[in-house]
């Protein structure tokens, strides 16, 4: 149960960072939520791949959630355009 609630966290953080990073981008609250659980997923397979460990501390680990939510979030504005 507490990895669960540590990914939500984990999530939240990494959603709204990358609401900012993206200048409003995002997609809402939840759905940003999910693309940050999204993105950690995707940015520790990205880090495994090019080497690096797959855990690391809170920053390490935020920090990694918001390079795959951004890369998630970039990919989705390029299938579906641009949002205004």
């Amino acid at each position: 149960m507490h990895g669960f609630i540590w990914w939500i966290i984990v999530g939240l953080l990494a959603g709204f960072i990358t609401g900012k990073l993206m200048r409003g981008k995002g997609f809402g609250f939840f759905v940003d939520i999910l693309v940050g659980i999204a993105g950690a997923l995707v940015g520790g397979f990205i880090m495994r791949k090019l080497g690096f460990i797959g855990e690391g501390g809170l920053i390490y680990t935020i920090g990694i959630a918001v390079v795959g939510a951004v890369i998630l979030t970039a990919l989705f504005l390029l299938i579906a355009g641009t949002r205004d």
